[in-house]
């Protein structure tokens, strides 16, 4: 009898009380995902604090982790899920957030495709309450995106990526190397994102890789996401960030 090697792909969500009813929905799209012959996913929902709110909604499948751990915001939630990612490539989902027909096998070619890109993100419908979608104007071309486009985009156009971090798709090793995701109350899978793209090269796909519900129990809905104070000062350290990497001259892939 011949075994057959099976490959992974970590789907890692961030989850709180609030946001914890839309799983099903989450799940329901992942579930829906066909990857090719040899693939597989796992899922981790990673409660962001220890309450009874979450697990009735964590599906009953043995692809999917159910973790949980001291409040500290997505960004914590995500890092302390990489504990338990066994795949070669994580992929965000936010749990009220959907994948389209296709994403992840679209994001898994990408990288597949060419050992040179680190990450892949792709294009992003909002999903509005009654059901129908908004995009967006000025998306980047389809193909790859060069190191520190990004930033350079990002740093001239009020603090706005021209690419949507909650659609990442990345090389784990790489996640782990920069350290997961910032330790900031938001932004931080923008401050992933920046870092990711000053150290390698990456990919956008112009397919719809996600749709992104708009609600009001939303982290990025609420008053504090917008104190100017608190923005101010989250851009500034993943600029930082992104611009000391840049710096140091720390690249993947990793050349003589």
């Amino acid at each position: 009898m011949v075994s057959v090697v099976r490959r992974l792909i970590t789907v890692i969500t961030a989850v709180h009380g609030p946001s914890a009813h839309l799983l099903p929905e989450a799940y329901k799209s992942l579930r829906a995902q066909e990857l090719p012959e040899g693939w597989e996913w796992q899922w981790l929902v990673q409660e962001d604090g220890r309450t009874d709110d979450v697990a009735p909604h964590v599906p009953d499948d043995p692809r999917v982790i159910f973790e949980q751990g001291r409040h500290g915001g997505p960004g914590t939630a995500r890092t302390l899920a990489l504990a338990h990612a066994d795949g070669e490539y994580v992929k965000v989902l936010d749990a009220d957030d959907q994948l389209p027909t296709g994403a992840l096998a679209r994001d898994l070619a990408a990288l597949e495709g060419d050992a040179a890109l680190g990450w892949a993100t792709s294009r992003v419908l909002d999903l509005m309450p009654d059901g129908s979608t908004v995009g967006f104007e000025g998306d980047p071309d389809n193909g790859p995106l060069e190191r520190g486009a990004v930033l350079d985009y990002w740093s001239t156009h009020d603090f706005r990526a021209p690419v949507h971090p909650a659609t990442l798709f990345a090389r784990r090793d790489l996640v782990l190397a920069l350290g997961g995701w910032m330790a900031l109350p938001a932004s931080e899978d923008t401050g992933l994102l920046l870092a990711l793209d000053s150290v390698s090269r990456g990919w956008f796909t112009s397919e719809v890789g996600l749709l992104y519900r708009k609600w009001p129990g939303q982290a990025t809905g609420q008053a504090a996401h917008t104190d100017p104070a608190e923005r101010d000062a989250r851009m500034a350290v993943v600029e930082a960030r992104a611009r000391a990497l840049a710096y140091l001259r720390w690249r993947y892939p990793v050349t003589d």
